[in-house]
């Protein structure tokens, strides 16, 4: 059933049989599990393949970073992240979504036909910064972004304000702003003002 020669298979079968036929690599990779097992569990559990591999080191197992990384992903071991994580998304099933206009084509003909919205964080040395952004899907230009030391709404809808301010989207076909299901109110709100903004721009204010 396999595409491969007979002898491949009854090889891999007197391996199963027999251990020590096994190719060098595989035998290192053997020992090397049981070894980075045991640093595991002797520190509770606790440590990343950086610290992994520098226990080996202490006790004189020469071993590449990147293998100690390939064998703890085998091992399915994980070492323990310091601070809380922090999410962008928090996804709400039960509220109400509106009708997706995109369906994943995120081109546009011209500009000012579909903006794209999303928010993330970004590490700093005084905490995270979360960092909202517009981007118009034909030149993939970023036409309006704010950065916060929070998640609230309020940075998000300045960053539309500014997309609007920026680009002064008066067209008949209609400018499409897309965003993630996310239940967080701030791109929620944020359509809400997109459509209230656009009548005003129709009608001549500012």
């Amino acid at each position: 059933m396999l595409p491969i020669a007979s002898s491949t298979y009854h090889e891999h079968a007197l391996r199963a049989r027999d251990p020590e036929r096994a190719p060098a690599r595989h035998k290192r990779d053997a020992a090397l599990c049981r070894e980075v097992l045991r640093v595991f569990e002797e520190n509770f559990g606790v440590y990343g393949v950086r610290k992994v591999w520098h226990q080996l080191g202490r006790e004189g197992n020469e071993v590449a970073r990147c293998t100690v990384a390939r064998l703890m992903r085998k091992l399915g071991l994980k070492g323990v992240v310091r601070g809380k994580a922090v999410g962008t998304t928090v996804s709400d099933k039960a509220a109400v979504c509106p009708r997706d206009r995109v369906n994943r084509q995120f081109r546009a003909p011209a500009p000012n036909m579909l903006w794209l919205s999303d928010f993330t964080y970004v590490s700093t040395w005084q905490g995270f910064a979360y960092v909202a952004f517009i981007i118009d899907a034909f030149a993939r230009r970023i036409v309006g972004w704010r950065v916060s030391r929070n998640a609230r709404a309020d940075f998000v809808l300045d960053a539309l304000e500014q997309a609007l301010h920026e680009r002064q989207p008066v067209n008949r076909g209609g400018l499409v702003h897309h965003s993630d299901r996310g239940s967080q109110p701030g791109f929620n709100r944020s359509s809400q003002r997109f459509v209230k903004r656009r009548q005003d721009l129709r009608e001549g204010g500012t």
